[in-house]
């Protein structure tokens, strides 16, 4: 697929009142710092259309963007860590289920996982969630760069071991960095068979 152009649409907090229409929506999303923003600027060649920060917990609203006026990019918050309050915290997490749970638009939910790190309780928590609410999902290894090959390889085959443990299949994975470009063109055709399938 090529990106011929990507554009921000709307933020909101709740699911109703997320956009009107009938084009496929795609979700990101994953921990705080696992490069989300980095990531989606990556896929759709815009340098400034996800808001990057070093600061975790940095987006903390449902965000649409257009491409190709085609499919919808949707940026939500990231789980588990953000700088605020019990309550803000609990909030989010109604909003991420909220739109997870009830937007029938969702066609798959991108979740991101920092290849560097051993399997985390908290995202295999998530993905029976997943799993259990019947949401289909792939997973997205981020920061591909920062490991070599080999230490690679070795982080990716123990993390499907630790998931092989509660699933009898895995979903898709991709493995990306946005430093390099990895992994964008496998992205970007997912989306399009995808897409293809829905037309059909």
């Amino acid at each position: 697929m090529i990106v011929k152009n990507a554009k921000f649409v709307m933020s909101n907090t709740m699911v109703a009142k997320c956009p009107n229409h009938n084009r496929p929506e795609y979700a990101f999303i994953g921990r705080s710092n696992v490069g989300k923003s980095s990531l989606i600027n990556m896929l759709t060649n815009h340098k400034g259309l996800a808001m990057t920060s070093s600061k975790p917990g940095k987006t903390l609203l449902i965000n649409h963007f257009i491409v190709n006026d085609d499919w919808y990019l949707v940026d939500l918050p990231g789980y588990g860590y953000a700088k605020v309050g019990k309550d803000s915290r609990d909030k989010l997490e109604k909003m991420i289920k909220g739109y997870i749970l009830n937007r029938n638009l969702l066609v798959n939910l991108f979740v991101l996982i920092d290849c560097r790190l051993e399997p985390q309780k908290i995202d295999l928590e998530f993905f029976d969630f997943l799993g259990v609410n019947g949401v289909p999902f792939s997973i997205v290894f981020t920061k591909a760069d920062k490991l070599g090959k080999n230490e690679l390889a070795k982080n990716l085959e123990a993390y499907k071991e630790k998931l092989y443990e509660q699933w009898e299949e895995l979903p898709p994975i991709f493995v990306t960095s946005s430093e390099n470009q990895m992994g964008r063109e496998e992205l970007l055709d997912y989306i399009e068979s995808i897409n293809e399938s829905l037309q059909g």
